[in-house]
Protein backbone atom coordinates (compact mmCIF):
# COMPACT_ATOMS: atom_id res chain seq x y z
CA UNK A 1 0.00 0.00 0.00
CA UNK A 2 1.21 3.51 -0.81
CA UNK A 3 0.34 6.66 0.52
CA UNK A 4 0.64 9.36 -1.40
CA UNK A 5 2.54 12.60 0.14
CA UNK A 6 -0.44 14.95 -0.54
CA UNK A 7 -2.91 12.39 1.34
CA UNK A 8 -0.79 12.37 4.26
CA UNK A 9 -0.95 16.35 4.38
CA UNK A 10 -4.26 15.91 4.19
CA UNK A 11 -4.86 13.34 7.08
CA UNK A 12 -2.85 15.66 9.18
CA UNK A 13 -4.80 19.00 8.25
CA UNK A 14 -7.88 17.05 9.13
CA UNK A 15 -6.58 16.01 12.77
CA UNK A 16 -5.52 19.53 13.50
CA UNK A 17 -9.05 20.52 12.47
CA UNK A 18 -10.39 18.34 14.95
CA UNK A 19 -8.27 19.03 17.72
CA UNK A 20 -8.51 22.52 17.75
CA UNK A 21 -12.08 22.63 17.52
CA UNK A 22 -12.52 21.27 20.86
CA UNK A 23 -9.85 23.52 22.82
CA UNK A 24 -12.19 26.22 21.50
CA UNK A 25 -14.92 25.08 24.16
CA UNK A 26 -15.66 28.24 26.35
CA UNK A 27 -17.62 25.29 28.47
CA UNK A 28 -15.27 25.71 31.67
CA UNK A 29 -14.39 29.57 31.14
CA UNK A 30 -16.01 30.15 34.61
CA UNK A 31 -13.81 27.85 35.94
CA UNK A 32 -10.52 29.19 34.43
CA UNK A 33 -11.46 32.71 35.77
CA UNK A 34 -11.99 31.33 38.97
CA UNK A 35 -8.55 30.04 38.91
CA UNK A 36 -6.78 33.12 37.53
CA UNK A 37 -8.89 35.03 40.40
CA UNK A 38 -7.26 33.04 42.99
CA UNK A 39 -3.52 33.42 41.63
CA UNK A 40 -3.83 36.87 41.15
CA UNK A 41 -4.87 37.44 45.11
CA UNK A 42 -2.38 38.29 47.44
CA UNK A 43 -0.75 35.25 49.44
CA UNK A 44 -1.57 35.22 53.08
CA UNK A 45 1.10 33.74 55.69
CA UNK A 46 0.32 31.35 57.94
CA UNK A 47 1.50 31.99 62.01
CA UNK A 48 3.58 30.34 63.67
CA UNK A 49 1.97 27.20 66.23
CA UNK A 50 2.20 28.55 69.98
CA UNK A 51 4.95 27.66 71.87
CA UNK A 52 4.13 26.56 75.66
CA UNK A 53 6.39 25.85 78.85
CA UNK A 54 7.54 22.48 79.00
CA UNK A 55 5.08 20.31 81.19
CA UNK A 56 5.91 20.60 84.79
CA UNK A 57 6.52 17.00 86.41
CA UNK A 58 4.43 15.57 89.49
CA UNK A 59 6.29 13.77 92.15
CA UNK A 60 3.22 11.37 93.46
CA UNK A 61 4.24 11.01 96.88
CA UNK A 62 1.43 9.32 98.37
CA UNK A 63 2.19 5.73 97.61
CA UNK A 64 2.38 4.63 100.97
CA UNK A 65 -1.02 6.03 101.68
CA UNK A 66 -4.29 4.11 101.74
CA UNK A 67 -6.01 4.71 98.24
CA UNK A 68 -8.25 7.18 98.12
CA UNK A 69 -10.77 4.68 95.84
CA UNK A 70 -11.11 2.65 98.97
CA UNK A 71 -13.39 2.98 102.04
CA UNK A 72 -11.06 4.66 105.27
CA UNK A 73 -10.93 2.19 108.15
CA UNK A 74 -13.21 2.95 110.99
CA UNK A 75 -11.76 1.70 114.00
CA UNK A 76 -14.06 1.75 116.83
CA UNK A 77 -11.35 0.72 119.36
CA UNK A 78 -12.94 -3.26 119.23
CA UNK A 79 -11.23 -4.59 115.99
CA UNK A 80 -7.60 -5.14 116.01
CA UNK A 81 -5.48 -4.03 113.30
CA UNK A 82 -5.20 -6.71 110.53
CA UNK A 83 -1.85 -8.72 110.42
CA UNK A 84 -0.10 -11.58 112.39
CA UNK A 85 0.84 -11.47 115.55
CA UNK A 86 5.24 -10.65 116.01
CA UNK A 87 7.49 -10.31 119.38
CA UNK A 88 7.64 -7.03 120.42
CA UNK A 89 10.78 -5.41 118.73
CA UNK A 90 13.89 -5.11 120.65
CA UNK A 91 13.53 -1.56 122.50
CA UNK A 92 17.41 -1.71 123.90
CA UNK A 93 18.97 -2.11 120.36
CA UNK A 94 20.71 0.85 119.74
CA UNK A 95 18.98 3.24 117.09
CA UNK A 96 20.42 3.79 113.78
CA UNK A 97 20.66 7.18 112.08
CA UNK A 98 17.55 7.16 110.28
CA UNK A 99 15.24 5.70 112.71
CA UNK A 100 14.99 8.90 114.31
CA UNK A 101 13.38 10.62 111.32
CA UNK A 102 9.78 9.98 109.97
CA UNK A 103 8.87 7.97 107.80
CA UNK A 104 7.21 10.19 105.55
CA UNK A 105 10.34 13.17 105.49
CA UNK A 106 12.61 10.05 103.94
CA UNK A 107 13.12 9.69 100.29
CA UNK A 108 15.10 7.35 98.12
CA UNK A 109 17.33 9.28 95.86
CA UNK A 110 19.34 6.54 94.39
CA UNK A 111 21.21 3.04 94.23
CA UNK A 112 24.82 2.03 94.49
CA UNK A 113 26.38 -1.55 93.69
CA UNK A 114 29.49 -3.27 93.90
CA UNK A 115 30.20 -6.86 93.44
CA UNK A 116 26.62 -8.10 93.03
CA UNK A 117 25.70 -5.85 96.48
CA UNK A 118 23.28 -2.68 96.08
CA UNK A 119 22.97 -0.06 98.98
CA UNK A 120 20.21 2.63 98.35
CA UNK A 121 20.63 6.02 98.85
CA UNK A 122 17.96 7.80 101.47
CA UNK A 123 17.60 11.46 101.82
CA UNK A 124 16.80 11.85 105.25
CA UNK A 125 14.77 15.24 104.14
CA UNK A 126 17.40 17.40 105.96
CA UNK A 127 19.86 17.20 102.95
CA UNK A 128 21.46 14.71 104.66
CA UNK A 129 22.46 11.53 101.92
CA UNK A 130 22.48 7.92 103.77
CA UNK A 131 23.84 4.36 102.12
CA UNK A 132 21.55 1.48 103.69
CA UNK A 133 21.17 -2.03 102.51
CA UNK A 134 19.60 -4.90 103.48
CA UNK A 135 19.41 -5.38 107.46
CA UNK A 136 19.61 -1.65 108.01
CA UNK A 137 16.36 -0.07 110.26
CA UNK A 138 14.54 3.30 109.08
CA UNK A 139 11.56 5.46 110.49
CA UNK A 140 10.36 5.50 113.67
CA UNK A 141 8.03 2.37 113.60
CA UNK A 142 11.21 -0.11 113.58
CA UNK A 143 11.08 -0.48 109.83
CA UNK A 144 13.70 -3.03 108.85
CA UNK A 145 14.84 -3.02 105.04
CA UNK A 146 14.34 -6.38 104.00
CA UNK A 147 15.58 -5.62 100.09
CA UNK A 148 17.24 -3.22 98.29
CA UNK A 149 16.15 -2.96 94.66
CA UNK A 150 17.24 -1.09 91.72
CA UNK A 151 14.71 1.41 92.20
CA UNK A 152 12.69 0.69 95.78
CA UNK A 153 13.35 -0.59 98.65
CA UNK A 154 10.59 -3.47 100.90
CA UNK A 155 10.67 -2.56 104.24
CA UNK A 156 8.55 -4.61 106.76
CA UNK A 157 7.60 -2.47 110.10
CA UNK A 158 6.94 -3.18 113.52
CA UNK A 159 3.87 -1.49 114.92
CA UNK A 160 1.02 -1.79 118.08
CA UNK A 161 -2.14 -2.96 117.52
CA UNK A 162 -3.79 -0.77 119.64
CA UNK A 163 -4.49 -3.88 121.86
CA UNK A 164 -0.76 -4.05 123.47
CA UNK A 165 0.36 -6.63 120.71
CA UNK A 166 3.03 -6.02 117.63
CA UNK A 167 2.26 -6.69 114.02
CA UNK A 168 4.24 -6.55 110.73
CA UNK A 169 3.28 -4.27 108.19
CA UNK A 170 4.96 -4.11 104.88
CA UNK A 171 5.90 -0.98 103.10
CA UNK A 172 7.93 0.25 99.32
CA UNK A 173 9.77 3.53 98.99
CA UNK A 174 10.06 3.89 95.57
CA UNK A 175 12.88 6.08 94.23
CA UNK A 176 11.81 9.53 93.20
CA UNK A 177 12.13 10.69 89.81
CA UNK A 178 13.84 14.51 90.26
Amino acid sequence: MNIRPVGISALLSICILILSGCSGDQQHADLDQKMIDARNRPQGTIEPLPTYPPAERFNYSALALRSPFEPPAILNGEEKISGNKVDAPDQSRRKEPLELVNYNALSMVGTLSKDSKIWALIDDGNGRVHRVRTGNYLGRNFGLITDVGTFEIEIMETVPDGKGEWINRPRTMAMDEE
